[in-house]
């Protein structure tokens, strides 16, 4: 497979800069025979607060309740051939011996003129010395606080890591809220798991009297998520490792569930990613705790849910084999085509699709 077979022609005005209000009047685009019909061939456009009349009693939600911590911060960077102004975005922490020292990889902009010895200063945060620079323009950052002391100075200091695709200088005092899902509880993501961002209390009230419950597993979002695919193949594509945890109660649950007739619907391709991670035979899951770089493409066997519920994603990402993989690319194709045609929003803080799994 090449890259170019998951492209698509997508309009600069498609793609979403702020959240729809509330955040359950999004559009929904579902995709399957199994999720209603209404414009043809499978698809049918509702909202998000339809969900509850599109889902079954007995179905289970996987939620990712990752916390988006505020991981862009501005700064200078000083060394002996001078100073200069830098922005730093914190990608994953990464483990340290010394409890006085966090050490995270990180994207800096500019990075070609930063070199191992060189400090980084931001205001309100530790000092942070350049300890590698890597492949792929990562750097290695060591920071002089404990984990704990370095996340409390970033809530402070820190500013919310927005994708790149939304077009604003710096993220406003909205995104602290409209870039966090309401579950939102263990920190360490640096992206939103983005599906979940729809969700409303109202929402999950509505879902629960209907006898649809949910369950959350944990994975650290990157912002390697947003990393383009340069490779001309798919198969030379190197993804990303993301840090996650699906608890053993969760596992259990997520079984019974399925062995009761249940459907499993992955909110968000974060929670998919996490569950194909610790997924056997028949689709079991398994409890996890550690690193995953799982990539999902098409050919690749998708056992662990029936249904999915996903914003649209870029042209030629990873996301989007993703979905390719779970309900089929012609059936994908046909499906963004309708959205964009439409008017559907795309990306971060756009608009949603149910996904029924390709048999």
């Amino acid at each position: 497979m090449r890259v170019d077979d998951f492209d698509f022609a997508l309009p600069k005005d498609r793609i979403a800069q702020a959240p729809a209000r509330p955040r359950d009047s999004a559009r929904l685009l579902c995709v399957g025979d199994g999720v209603g019909d209404g414009v043809g061939d499978g698809l049918a456009d509702r909202t998000v607060r339809d969900l509850p009349a599109l889902l079954r009693p007995g179905d289970l939600l996987v939620m990712n309740d990752t916390r988006v911590i505020p991981a862009r911060i501005r700064g200078v960077r000083r060394a002996a051939r001078g100073e200069a102004g830098i922005e730093i975005t914190l990608h994953r922490q990464l483990p340290c011996s010394s409890e006085s020292e966090t050490r995270w990889l990180a994207f800096a902009r500019p990075g070609k003129r930063l070199k191992p010895g060189d400090t980084v200063c931001c205001p309100g945060l530790p000092e942070a010395t350049v300890l590698e620079k890597r492949a792929g323009g990562e750097i290695l950052l060591a920071f002089e606080a404990g984990a704990a002391a370095l996340l409390e100075a970033l809530d402070a200091a820190g500013e919310m890591p927005l994708p790149p695709y939304i077009a604003r200088s710096a993220a406003c005092r909205d995104d602290r809220e409209d870039y966090q899902t309401i579950y939102a509880r263990e920190r360490g993501a640096v992206a939103a798991p983005t599906a979940g961002l729809h969700f409303t209390e109202r929402l999950l009230e509505a879902l629960a009297a209907r006898g649809i419950g949910h369950v959350f597993v944990t994975l650290h979002v990157g912002a390697g998520t947003f990393l383009p695919v340069k490779a001309e193949r798919v198969a030379d594509h190197r993804m990303h490792a993301e840090t996650g945890i699906v608890p053993a109660e969760t596992a259990q649950r997520i079984n019974e569930a399925r062995k009761a007739g249940g459907r499993i619907v992955a909110v968000g391709t974060t929670s998919l990613r996490l569950l194909e991670s610790c997924a056997g035979d028949g689709g079991r899951v398994h409890p996890f705790a550690g690193e995953t770089d799982i990539f999902i493409v098409p050919g690749s066997p998708v056992r662990s849910a029936d249904l999915l519920l996903t914003n649209f994603h870029l042209p030629r990402s990873t996301l989007f084999m993703l979905v390719c993989a779970f309900a089929g690319t012609a059936r994908m194709k046909a499906a963004y085509a309708h959205a964009v045609e439409t008017g559907y929003r795309f990306y971060s803080y756009g608009d949603a699709c149910l996904l029924e799994r390709e048999k």
